[in-house]
């Protein structure tokens, strides 16, 4: 079993000897530095599985230290243990706002500081259990989804493609209009699925960024009501539902959000509402402006989400594939939840499962 290394940054000869030897003797790989500078440079080297860092140090306080590894990638994540002699609740509260794990305050036993140790390890543990879990369950979403959203269409794509170069000669105008047709419509889902990759792709990589989450939110349209109306009865037209629409935008605003990804919304929601739902059962689109956002539903009486699947939403995530085999790598939600987020508003989701879904979007006004 590998030994766990720990890190202790204080400016104290004999606390840090002191809690170096305790460690030693509890079988811990112990490493020190005495002041925060040299800390902070220990931690991204030796990259610790857990930090004990006095407050008050020469140099480089706890809370610089801690704001600085805060910032890094690599130590972003190490459980950090604040250790000090203030007791004050000012202190302790600072210490808890500025990210840490848990405050110590001397003196302290051998008992409260193994026991904290052995708190903040074990929480640490059951995190990177449920990391690994869920990154397992995202490649086996992946591993179902891609191929399948790249084979189809791609499998029709090179089919009729080959057939017309084979059966040139002896086919029929009409035969060749309709392969061509084939042709088109795969190679149509194969670049919405590429342009719906890159939106997701372009959100994570603003979601890391705080100046482009500044930008994005700095962003205004006055809420198009009629463009948005005929957007979702084109859709509906597209697919033969035209009866089964019901639209009612009546809200109108200005919204802290680029036109561009307004559409994107509405677009990849009333999609998701055909999609999951029978023909001639009614869908409806209604808006309205509450304590300062505008809330958009949409409403389907098809297949809905139980509450785990809700819960569960994500990328690459599509639920009861292998009985419905519907089309979609369900980025589409992800994609809206995502984006609403980063722009200051939320996606939430109520569903009897076989009866009634509704989603709600809710965006900030100006």
């Amino acid at each position: 079993m590998k030994m766990q290394k720990i890190l202790i940054v204080e400016d104290d000869f004999n606390v840090r000897e002191n809690i170096l030897d305790l460690l030693d003797a509890e079988n811990f790989h112990a490493i020190a530095a005495q002041n925060g500078r040299l800390g902070l440079e220990l931690a991204k080297q030796e990259i610790p599985d857990l930090i004990i860092c006095d407050v008050m140090m020469p140099e480089l306080d706890g809370y610089d230290v801690l704001n600085e590894l805060r910032q890094n990638p690599e130590t972003a994540t190490i459980p950090f243990v604040f250790l000090s002699a203030k007791s004050d609740r000012h202190d302790f509260r600072q210490g808890m706002k500025s990210g840490a794990d848990d405050y110590l305050t001397k003196p302290f036993t051998k008992d409260e500081l193994l026991e904290t140790i052995k708190c903040r390890l074990e929480k640490q543990f059951t995190l990177h259990q449920k990391s690994q879990n869920e990154l397992h369950e995202l490649r086996q979403s992946i591993t179902l989804s891609l191929p399948h959203e790249m084979r189809t269409p791609l499998n029709g794509i090179f089919g009729f493609s080959q057939l017309l170069m084979d059966e040139y000669e002896t086919l029929e105008k009409e035969e060749v209009y309709e392969m061509a047709e084939d042709i088109y419509k795969s190679a149509h889902r194969m670049f919405a699925f590429t342009q719906k990759f890159l939106q997701y792709a372009e959100l994570e990589s603003v979601a890391t960024d705080p100046d482009k989450i500044q930008y994005i939110q700095s962003q205004k349209t006055y809420f198009p009501l009629e463009a948005l109306s005929l957007l979702i009865k084109e859709k509906a037209v597209s697919l033969g539902r035209e009866a089964d629409v019901e639209i009612s935008l009546t809200s109108p605003c200005r919204v802290k959000i680029a036109d561009t990804r307004l559409y994107t919304i509405i677009e990849e929601l009333i999609d998701n509402c055909f999609k999951f739902s029978e023909s001639d059962t009614m869908v409806s689109v209604t808006s309205v402006v509450e304590n300062n956002y505008l809330i958009l539903s949409f409403t389907d009486h098809g297949r809905g989400m139980s509450a785990l699947e809700i819960a569960n939403l994500g990328a690459y995530r599509q639920f009861h594939r292998r009985i419905y085999e519907q089309q979609g790598s369900g980025l589409g939600l992800t994609i809206v939840k995502r984006s609403v987020e980063l722009h200051g508003g939320s996606l939430v989701i109520q569903s009897n499962p076989g009866e009634q879904t509704t989603v709600k979007v809710k965006i900030p006004c100006v």
